[in-house]
């Protein structure tokens, strides 16, 4: 996508170059969140972007295109954040290109202020190992809060069938930790639900979801997953942690 194209889909949107106060965004969400708690993804989507403009990106994590192909019909050439780790598996870098190459998005690349060796030459290497809560804080959870810096919203692909913490997940939510609006379009969306999103529209999807990896992280902390068990379960296996921290 161009740049001219870019801006272009920015005006159509609205400028809303100036950023609201977190006073006024607690507010915003105060009243229509319950409104759009049962409203198609689609409306909640057209929601944002007429309330936040170019203030407003999708990230993703490119264990599928779902988020971003919805998003990119209702608003062409959105930001699209992906936050490349250092430690992502070559097959998600390939689908963070597809995407790039086939939908009308910004695609945005972020990485984390060290590289991995210069975090391995501080930490130690393998720091995944020891302390997976400091590397997960060091390469996603400070990279992404810096990202989001310029923005006042941003959508996410959170589902509430994922896991037991994101069973009450709005889909217009308050992120006081970040101090934006978190707008989870897919929340109520159910696996079958995916699928058939994806059928329907042709939906790239990262190859290793048909390898045996329903979710998929970064390679160190995510194994394949036997049939039968959690989709989950594959994430930090034996370890007591299921979430990186940029969720919680």
């Amino acid at each position: 996508m161009t740049a001219a194209t870019t801006t272009a889909a920015r005006n159509r949107r609205g400028s809303h170059t100036e950023g609201r106060s977190p006073e006024e965004l607690r507010e915003l969400v105060s009243h229509v969140g319950a409104e759009l708690e049962l409203a198609p993804a689609e409306d909640i989507v057209e929601w944002a972007v007429a309330t936040f403009g170019s203030r407003f990106c999708v990230t993703s994590s490119m264990a599928d295109a779902v988020l971003a192909h919805l998003v990119s019909r209702v608003a062409p050439g959105v930001d699209v954040v992906f936050l490349d780790t250092g430690y992502h598996f070559a097959e998600t870098i390939g689908t963070r290109d597809a995407v790039e190459a086939t939908l009308p998005v910004n695609l945005l690349t972020i990485t984390p202020v060290q590289s991995v060796a210069e975090q391995d030459a501080e930490h130690g290497p393998e720091l995944y190992k020891r302390d997976p809560d400091l590397c997960c804080r060091l390469r996603k959870v400070e990279p992404l809060a810096d990202a989001l810096a310029g923005y006042d919203a941003w959508a996410t692909g959170l589902r509430r069938a994922e896991t037991h913490q994101r069973i009450i997940a709005p889909v217009v939510g308050w992120d006081a930790r970040k101090g934006k609006v978190k707008v989870s379009p897919l929340a109520r969306w159910s696996d079958e639900q995916v699928a058939a999103y994806v059928d329907e529209h042709g939906v790239l999807l990262n190859p290793l979801v048909h390898d045996g990896y329903p979710s998929i992280g970064c390679w160190p902390c995510t194994r394949r997953v036997a049939p039968g068990e959690d989709a989950r379960s594959g994430r930090w296996a034996g370890t007591a942690k299921t979430e990186c921290g940029i969720h919680t």
